[in-house]
């Protein structure tokens, strides 16, 4: 969806533009600070000066006020720069209040238009506004030069000051006082310390900000890319684009979902972030990759924000009520994997025929890892997909000390009528000839 577009009367309201999962796309340097769902915007003049927005998802970022709909085709997602807001209204608790909706009233330029928000679902109404206060009153928003030179203070030319006066002319403390008022000054300077670390620690996370978001927009641009129409460069074009995918899964993601944030709709959330999160490794993967890796991966983009397994089975099982591309699967084995929706098994069971009736196959039969090399997957789903072909009918095992060995199945071609016909045509016949090949 296009991003600068205003609608409404007086320019209220701006398009947001969303994911295919349905998840807001940040800006630079733009973090999410709380959800709630369940979410209006009224006007409270008469006649409206712009389009009511009833039940939606309410984002609060760094920068704006995110509505998203909750069915995606009622309305378009919008947004509201918090730069744009003039003035918050106080909530004034009231007998009246507690028979209505929580409301918050804050008024817009241009034109000075009041808007309200009406939370008609469950969460943490408070704490929404104190955080809309903070973000507010933060204007992160507006790039200003933060390097501010620091005056220094003035504290004498060095000299050591003799008596009961200091370099300063004020009262030198002695005594039990000047004892106290030393220990005081450590202390303030060590608060003075500590403050200046922070300050250095702020500016490195706002530069790690800059770099995490110039990897999504170069993660952006690798997904939406073409494919290269020149085979001569081919190679070196793959080669360096999973390098590329390796940096940038490496960096992280710009704004985990959390538990504060998202409140209620946590789970919801990381449903949807995780399904835009997948798709470059399930494209190193070749389409399928098992829950294990995938928790790995998440886990090391979200940093210290980390989540628990149980939180990622049920962000992927969230999934059908979703359209996103990707799908939770579960294998007869009871494996889980995660794979997209485009993935289809009977291409899978056509290479692996085209693996098995080779004529060095047809005699020494396939192993997981040759499987997984043809097939350019992990061995451990390269097995299930070898036991998912025996079920079918297409393979069959063969359990020896050596391993797990599978072969193509050729009882189907044995004539019930005659058993102990040779047949010289068909795959039973290139089976006979390469076990002749190896008995010579």
């Amino acid at each position: 969806m296009a991003s600068g577009s205003s609608i409404g009367v007086g320019g209220v309201f701006v398009n947001a533009e969303v994911t295919t999962s349905g998840r807001p796309v940040l800006r630079l340097n733009e973090v999410e600070c709380f959800l709630l769902s369940s979410v209006d915007f009224d006007s409270e003049d008469d006649p409206p000066r712009f389009t009511a927005l009833k039940s939606g998802n309410l984002i609060l970022t760094t920068h704006r006020l995110i509505w998203i709909p909750s069915q995606s085709n009622v309305a378009v997602p919008s947004s509201i720069p918090l730069a744009a807001v003039t003035h918050i209204f106080s909530h004034k608790k009231s007998i009246k209040s507690m028979f209505h909706s929580p409301r918050i009233r804050f008024q817009t330029d241009p034109g000075s238009i009041v808007v309200t928000i009406v939370f008609r679902g469950k969460g943490d109404f408070d704490g929404f506004l104190t955080k809309f206060w903070e973000c507010w009153r933060g204007r992160a928003w507006e790039e200003e030069d933060k390097s501010e030179s620091e005056t220094s203070r003035s504290g004498g030319s060095g000299t050591v000051a003799q008596g009961l006066y200091g370099n300063d002319g004020t009262v030198r403390m002695v005594g039990l006082a000047g004892i106290l008022r030393k220990e005081q000054e450590q202390w303030e300077s060590t608060d003075k310390s500590l403050q200046d670390a922070f300050q250095d620690l702020n500016a490195l996370m706002s530069k790690a900000k800059e770099m995490v978001s110039l990897a999504e927009k170069m993660r952006q641009k690798l997904l939406s890319a073409p494919s290269s129409q020149n085979s001569s460069t081919d190679d070196e074009e793959m080669g360096s684009k999973e390098e590329m995918q390796q940096w940038m899964l490496s960096v992280g993601i710009i704004s985990p979902v959390t538990k504060e944030s998202a409140g209620a709709l946590y789970h919801q959330e990381l449903s949807r972030q995780l399904a835009d999160f997948v798709r470059i490794p399930l494209e190193q993967a070749g389409g399928m990759i098992s829950l294990t890796d995938m928790y790995y991966h998440f886990n090391r983009a979200r940093g210290t924000e980390l989540i628990s397994p149980d939180d990622l089975w049920k962000a992927c099982t969230l999934w059908e009520k979703f359209d996103v591309p990707v799908m939770l699967r579960k294998f007869d084995s009871g494996v889980m994997v995660i794979q997209n929706k485009s993935h289809s098994d009977e291409e899978v069971m056509s290479r692996i025929r085209m693996l098995v009736t080779k004529t060095e196959t047809l005699r020494a039969g396939v192993t997981a890892s040759d499987a997984a090399l043809t097939l350019k997957i992990a061995p451990a789903m390269a097995k299930e997909h070898l036991l998912t072909a025996e079920t079918k009918g297409l393979l069959c095992r063969d359990m020896s000390p050596d391993g797990l060995r599978f072969y193509f199945n050729l009882f189907p071609e044995i004539d019930l009528t005659n058993l102990h016909i040779v047949k010289d045509f068909g795959t039973y016949g290139e089976w006979v000839k390469a076990t002749s090949i190896l008995s010579v």
